[in-house]
Order: C-alpha cells, then sequence, then structure tokens
C-alpha cells in the first residue's frame, strides 16, 4: 500500500547519505591580501655624477619596494653611466630641457607605466630618503592628493637671507591665490597619487615649476598638504639660484603665478 510518509522519510534518507563533511562544514577562502600600489621615485637630474648614486643607494635602503627613475637631462658628466651601472630605470633625455622638462617626462613615464604613487626627489642628495614614510603618509592615508615636503613648517630653515626671503614671499603670494597656507611653496620634495600624476603628465610648469605646481594643483580642485620635513647641503655642484639670480626668480615666479589665474584649466587624460 502506498505510503506517502513513508516515501518522504525514505528520500530524506537517501538525501543524508550524500551529504559529506565539506558539505556541513565548507571550508572558506581566505581573501586576498589587498596588491600594494605601483610606486616609483622620478629622479630629474642634471650633472649630479658625484651625488646620484648615493641618492639611488639611499632610496633603495629607505623604500625598496620604490621603482626609480632617473631622468638625465642631458648631461654632459656620467651621471646616466653611474645611474645606468646602479640598474635604475633611466631616461636619457637629448638634450637639457629644465627642471620642468626633465619632471614631466618623469610623470609621464609613471603614466603611462600604470604607477599610481610617485614621489620627487632631486638627484643632487638634498632631499633625505629616510623621510619617504613622512612624505608618503598621507598619500596612503587617502588625505592627499599631493604632498610637498616644508623647510619652514616647523621652524627655520638655513639659507641666505635673500633665498629665505623670496621663499616666503612666493608661499605667501600663492597662499592668498590658492587661499590655503603653505610655508614651503620651492620644495621639490613632493608625494603624488595617481590624480595627480595625471595632471602633472598633461601640463607641467617649466624653468622654475615647484611655485606654478602648487598653484597649478590647487586651481585644479586637488588636495593638497605639507608635512615638516629637514634638507641637507647639496653633496656637490652648485645651485643654479645665485643670490642675484633670487631677484629674477622671484619677479618672474610671480609674473608667472598672476598669468596662470587666466589659464584654462587642465583635463588629465585620464579624466572623463
Amino acid at each position: 500500500m502506498y505510503n506517502p510518509a513513508r516515501v518522504l522519510r525514505s528520500g530524506a534518507q537517501d538525501s543524508r547519505s550524500d551529504v559529506t563533511a565539506d558539505d556541513l562544514h565548507p571550508q572558506q577562502s581566505t581573501p586576498e591580501a589587498p596588491r600594494p600600489p605601483k610606486r616609483i621615485a622620478i629622479v630629474p637630474a642634471f650633472n649630479e655624477e658625484q651625488a646620484i648614486g648615493r641618492v639611488i643607494d639611499e632610496i633603495r635602503a629607505a623604500d625598496p619596494g620604490l621603482t626609480i627613475l632617473v631622468v638625465d637631462d642631458g648631461s654632459t658628466d656620467g651621471t646616466g653611466s653611474v645611474a645606468a651601472g646602479r640598474g635604475v630605470e633611466l631616461l636619457r633625455l637629448p638634450f637639457n630641457l629644465g627642471i620642468g622638462g626633465a619632471v614631466q617626462t618623469g610623470y609621464l613615464y609613471a603614466l603611462e607605466h600604470d604607477f599610481e604613487v610617485a614621489v620627487q626627489i632631486d638627484g643632487d642628495g638634498q632631499h633625505d630618503p629616510s623621510q619617504l614614510d613622512v612624505l608618503l603618509a598621507p598619500i596612503v592615508a587617502g588625505t592627499a592628493d599631493l604632498v610637498v615636503g616644508s623647510r619652514f613648517a616647523e621652524g627655520r630653515h638655513p639659507a641666505p637671507f635673500s633665498r629665505r626671503a623670496g621663499m616666503r614671499v612666493l608661499a605667501g603670494l600663492v597662499s592668498v591665490l590658492a587661499r590655503k597656507r603653505f610655508t614651503d611653496t620651492t620644495s621639490g620634495f613632493r608625494a603624488l597619487n595617481r590624480r595627480s600624476i595625471a595632471l602633472f603628465a598633461a601640463d607641467y610648469p617649466h624653468d622654475y615649476p615647484e611655485v606654478e605646481a602648487v598653484l597649478m594643483a590647487a586651481r585644479n580642485q586637488l588636495r593638497l598638504v605639507e608635512v615638516p620635513v629637514k634638507m641637507r647641503p647639496r653633496e656637490a655642484g652648485r645651485s643654479s639660484i645665485t643670490t642675484a639670480r633670487s631677484f629674477y626668480y622671484m619677479a618672474k615666479v610671480t609674473i608667472a603665478l598672476l598669468m596662470g589665474l587666466f589659464r584654462r584649466r587642465v583635463i588629465p587624460q585620464e579624466e572623463p
């Protein structure tokens, strides 16, 4: 005689017999650790044969995960050969473009090779790579698009009076134009995220670009942060900005800043 209850019990027993321990206690897959962002150190260098080797060694010691790119800006000494001997990425420019052209070349390389974070370090040894963690912290935390290492954020930086005065004047002017306080707009010790890399790959000031780049970033609504750093004297060579040229530099950059207010907003390659 047909008994539905018996059929149901039989079916339940059969289905239970197919259940394994793995079905009752499935193994949970371990989530993959997030991939660290691709990072690059851009080192513009012009006739820095005596300093560039140590700069590369210090960057590697401070942050082994950084890809190092030396942009040899048409040097007439052995800068490129020293960099090549250290096994870093090397771009040799056919002639001297100036700091702006060399730095923009580095940002173009970073953009085209899908780097997400970049740091800019001078090739003369003034920037101390041991402070990279301080410089990168706001980028890693996602609270800044561009971080500038400031010599004046926590005190006084030793420099000739004329240069120090010029730095203060330019920082004050940029602070007024950008409506945000800055203490050291001439610093080239910087960290950037992908958004800033794309902006500066599309357009970057030439000649004396650091000050103009800060205002450009502010006008393009990037989040700018200053962090205190200490800088060292040049290891070799001499600065192109003498006392006499400090006044010329300040006048030229002031005019460039005022003219920059009338420039159209730059649209980076990755912006929709």
